[in-house]
C-alpha cells in the first residue's frame, strides 16, 4: 500500500510539473510575441537577425521558408540559413537552422526545388531529393583582398528537408575572378529537360545550364541599357506567369538592387520578356518596381507550387540596408512581408506585375466593422478606437461637380494619441503617391528613415487602397496591386484613428471596411 502511495504521488508530481513547465512555455511564448514592434501577422525569427528570404519551395503539404540568419546577434553576421516552415502561408513553424558556415565560407543567399527526377542522384528509395542552391562567401579570402571568394555549393535532404548534408564536392560553380558572384535562383527548364540558374554577377544576370545540378555551364548574360544601376545587383529570379487576358506565357526577371532604389536604398527592378533556355529578352518599353516602398527587398518565389494551384507567390525582406541593423528592436530584428501572389496588368505596350496578398492572409480577417459613403471636405474621422494588427480598405471617387472636382490631393492618415501620424495620399496634378512617415514615430535611429516616398500612377475616377497595419508596418496594395508600397514605422503608442482627407476639393469615400486581425502567434 505505501508503495502504492509512493507511485501515486510521483506521477502526481510529474503530471502536475508537465502542467507547469507547457503553462511557462506558453506564458514565455506569449511574452516573447508580445514585445514592442515585433509583427503580429507577419513572419520574424524568434529571435536574433534576420535578412533576405532563400530557398522557398513547396514539397508534401509544406511551403517551406529559409532566410539569411545570425544566430548570435540581433545584427548582421556570419550568415546560416533559417529554416521554418507553413501549411498556409500565414502561420509558420520554427525548425531548427538548416546550414551552418564551414571552411568554404559563410552561406549566403540562394535557392532551393525538388530534384523530381533525381537528376542530382541524391534520391533513396524512389523519393525526390531537396536540393538546396547557395553562395559560399570565404571571408577570410575577402579579407585578403582576393575577388574569387564567392562560389555555389549545394546540400540535400532525403527527410522533408528536416536535415541537410551538403555535397562533398563543392562548390559546384567556382568563382572566374568576379568580385559579386551570388545568389543562385535555379528552377527547371522543362522544355530542355535542364537547370537554369540566373546568378548576379557584379551589374548583370548571368544565366547557367546543369542536367545534375553539379556541373554547370554559363548560356548567356543579361545587362539591358534599360536598368538601375546605380548598385551591386543581387538576389535574382526568373520565373513564367500566364498572362490571363491573351493566355500567353511570359517571363519575369527580378534584379534587387543596394542602393539604387527609386525612394533610396534597397529595392527590386523586374523585366518581362522572353527566355528560351539561353537567353532571356526583355519586352517591357519601361522600367518598373515591384514595390515603391522602402522596405520590401530582395524578395523572390516559391518553386514547386503543385499546377493545381498555379499561383507564383512571393515574400519579401522587409527592411532597408540603410537602416536594417539600426531599427528599434532588440531581442530579434526583421520581418519578412505578407506572402503576395503575382499577375500579370498591361499597361499601356508593357505588361506589369501585380502584387496582392494570399487569399489565405484572408482568415486573420475578425468581423468587418463598414462605414456608409462619405463625403470628405477638408478632414474626417473613418474609423476610431482601432486595434492593432488590422486591415483596411478605402476606396475613393472623384466626384463630377465643378465646385469639388479640383481636389487636388487626397487621402488617408493613420494617427495615434501622441500626435504621430503615418500620411499616405495621392497627388492628382503630379499623378503619384505619396508617403510621408517624418512623425509616424520613433526614428532617430537613422537620417535615412525620413523623407518622403513616391510611386509614379496616373488615377482614373476611383483609388483603392488595401492596407494591412501591423505593429511595425504598412502594407499598401492600391488598385488590386497595380502598385504597391511597403513601410516600416515605430509609432510610441499604437495608432488608434483612420483619417480621410482632401485639399482644394472634395472627395468620395464609396467603401470604408475595417478588420482587426487575427496574430499568426496565437495558434
Amino acid at each position: 500500500m505505501r508503495a502504492f502511495i509512493i507511485i501515486f504521488l510521483i506521477i502526481l508530481a510529474f503530471g502536475c510539473q508537465s502542467k507547469t513547465n507547457k503553462q511557462d512555455s506558453t506564458v514565455e511564448r506569449v511574452t516573447r510575441y508580445s514585445e514592442r514592434y515585433r509583427p503580429q501577422v507577419h513572419f520574424t525569427p524568434d529571435s536574433m537577425w534576420m535578412n533576405d528570404p532563400n530557398g522557398m519551395f513547396y514539397y508534401e503539404g509544406e511551403y517551406h521558408l529559409f532566410y539569411q540568419y545570425y544566430p548570435d546577434s540581433n545584427v548582421w553576421g556570419p550568415m546560416h540559413w533559417g529554416h521554418a516552415v507553413s501549411n498556409d502561408l500565414v502561420h509558420w513553424e520554427h525548425l531548427p537552422i538548416a546550414l551552418y558556415p564551414d571552411s568554404l565560407g559563410y552561406i549566403y543567399s540562394g535557392s532551393a526545388v525538388v530534384d523530381w527526377n533525381n537528376t542530382s542522384g541524391f534520391g533513396k528509395d524512389g523519393v525526390p531529393p531537396l536540393i538546396t542552391i547557395y553562395t559560399y562567401n570565404d571571408r577570410v579570402k575577402e579579407m585578403e583582398g582576393a575577388n574569387d571568394y564567392q562560389t555555389q555549393g549545394i546540400a540535400y535532404s532525403n527527410d522533408k528537408g528536416r536535415t541537410w548534408t551538403k555535397y562533398e564536392n563543392n562548390p559546384v560553380l567556382t568563382n572566374p575572378g568576379i568580385k559579386d558572384f551570388r545568389d543562385p535562383k535555379v528552377r527547371w527548364y522543362q522544355p530542355q529537360q535542364k537547370w537554369i540558374m540566373s546568378l548576379a554577377v557584379k551589374d548583370r544576370i548571368s544565366f547557367y545550364s546543369s542536367k545534375d545540378l553539379k556541373n554547370w555551364e554559363h548560356e548567356s548574360d543579361f545587362q539591358p541599357e534599360l536598368g538601375a544601376y546605380g548598385g551591386v545587383w543581387e538576389c535574382p529570379d526568373l520565373f513564367p506567369i500566364m498572362d490571363e487576358v491573351s493566355g500567353e506565357e511570359k517571363w519575369v526577371l527580378f534584379v534587387s538592387i543596394n542602393p539604387g532604389a527609386p525612394n533610396g536604398g534597397s529595392g527590386t527592378q523586374y523585366f518581362v520578356g522572353s527566355f528560351d533556355g539561353h537567353e532571356f529578352i526583355n519586352e517591357n518599353k519601361n522600367l518598373y518596381w515591384l514595390d515603391y516602398g522602402k522596405d520590401n527587398y530582395a524578395g523572390v518565389t516559391w518553386s514547386d507550387i503543385p499546377e493545381e494551384d498555379g499561383r507564383t507567390l512571393f515574400i519579401g525582406w522587409m527592411s532597408n540596408w540603410q537602416y536594417a541593423t539600426k531599427v528599434p528592436t532588440e531581442r530579434w530584428r526583421s520581418a519578412m512581408t505578407v506572402t503576395r501572389e503575382l499577375k500579370f496588368k498591361s499597361e499601356g505596350e508593357d505588361l506589369i506585375v501585380t502584387s496582392i496578398p494570399v487569399n489565405e492572409f484572408e482568415t486573420l480577417r475578425k468581423e468587418m466593422k463598414t462605414k456608409e459613403q462619405l463625403m470628405i471636405l477638408g478632414s474626417e474621422k473613418v474609423f476610431q478606437e482601432i486595434k492593432l494588427p488590422c486591415e483596411f480598405i478605402l476606396e475613393f471617387e472623384t466626384i463630377n461637380h465643378s465646385e469639388l472636382n479640383s481636389v487636388s490631393e487626397y487621402g488617408f492618415s493613420l494617427q495615434n494619441e501622441d500626435g504621430e501620424e503615418f500620411i499616405v495620399s495621392y497627388n492628382s496634378t503630379k499623378q503619384e503617391l505619396i508617403i510621408n512617415r517624418d512623425n509616424s514615430g520613433v526614428s532617430d535611429f537613422s537620417e535615412d528613415f525620413n523623407g518622403l516616398q513616391y510611386a509614379p500612377y496616373q488615377a482614373k475616377s476611383t483609388l483603392n487602397f488595401r492596407v494591412i497595419v501591423d505593429w511595425s508596418s504598412i502594407e499598401i496594395f492600391v488598385n488590386n496591386g497595380e502598385k504597391v508600397m511597403t513601410s516600416l514605422v515605430f509609432p510610441k503608442e499604437d495608432y488608434r484613428t483612420i483619417n480621410a482627407f482632401a485639399k482644394n476639393g472634395g472627395i468620395a469615400i464609396n467603401k470604408a471596411a475595417l478588420y482587426e486581425l487575427k496574430s499568426i502567434w496565437d495558434n
